[in-house]
């Protein structure tokens, strides 16, 4: 049985059917990522997808709730072609509650809300979009491709039209000299979007990567647990959309979740507690770096 499944997909998809509609990453530059850079990006055929989607309800059966589409971007392919693509995947699993996408800020800043609403109407109902940050200087740094703006842009176009809408927020890019930047400027995009979730990940330098060769360069200082903590706090301090904040990857060094604005103050406390038994305990504090330091270097 043949069956091309997406080499990555999100936490929260752990359980969902998993199908590639594309291949590899259309953009492909970002200095912290190591994802799909042994492949040329390419939009697989339609022949091919629907071979994929019966092996796929052999494997899942056909009864399965959730299904994620890869690869980093696909709704860079053609409206009509997503929309057809839709249809395939709803007639092979008839049960459906949840069709999910990665893709882009750019890619959302480029398409009309009436293409999005067409994708809504078909199927798709969440987004998986890695914002990174808000401060323009980090995302050129990082070569993430993206503005704050077009993210802005991008992110309220996809909540017109309906579609659920997953934010990423990498902790750490910033590093020691940058976090408060990499906050301020982290809140005030998530306010003027208002996605439904915003989920964090803490920044990990991969071998290979350019982040990586600045990391050992010099030129870049890996952000403390300490730091990472405080810029944390900054972030949610600052947050005023109503918006469902998680800490759920294993990379974060606190886990805490709640919904905006209800739980802010809770949540607040928790990392004020987290912070202060860190500066309390040098002897925690070096474990941690050390640890930290093993993990990512």
């Amino acid at each position: 049985m043949s069956y091309d499944a997406p080499p990555w997909r999100p936490p929260s998809e752990a359980y969902s059917v998993l199908i590639r509609v594309t291949r590899g990453c259309p953009w492909n530059k970002c200095a912290f990522c190591s994802m799909y850079k042994d492949m040329k990006f390419q939009v697989k055929g339609l022949e091919d997808i629907r071979r994929d989607l019966g092996a796929a309800a052999q494997l899942y059966g056909r009864g399965a709730s959730t299904l994620f589409i890869g690869d980093s971007d696909s709704l860079v392919a053609k409206v009509d072609f997503l929309v057809e693509v839709l249809g395939l995947i709803q007639k092979h699993f008839p049960f459906l509650k949840r069709i999910t996408s990665y893709t882009r800020g750019r890619t959302l800043a480029k398409r009309k809300i009436e293409d999005l609403t067409r994708l809504r109407e078909a199927g798709l109902t969440r987004l998986h979009v890695g914002l990174e940050t808000g401060n323009h200087l980090l995302l050129e740094y990082i070569q993430k491709g993206l503005t704050p703006q077009e993210m802005m842009e991008g992110g309220t176009k996809a909540i017109e039209a309906g579609l659920q809408l997953s934010l990423y927020v990498l902790l750490g890019i910033g590093g020691e000299d940058r976090w408060e930047d990499h906050a301020r400027g982290t809140a005030r995009v998530l306010n003027a979007v208002s996605p439904h979730f915003i989920r964090l990940r803490t920044f990990i330098p991969i071998p290979g990567t350019l982040m990586y060769k600045k990391i050992q360069g010099g030129e870049f200082r890996l952000a403390s647990p300490l730091t990472v903590l405080k810029e944390t706090r900054l972030i949610l301090e600052n947050l005023e959309c109503p918006s469902l904040f998680l800490s759920d990857h294993v990379s974060n060094y606190a886990s805490i979740e709640g919904r905006l604005p209800q739980d802010k103050e809770k949540m607040i406390e928790e990392l004020d507690g987290f912070i202060g038994e860190l500066e309390s305990s040098p002897a925690l504090l070096r474990s941690l770096e050390e640890r930290h330091r093993g993990i990512h270097l």
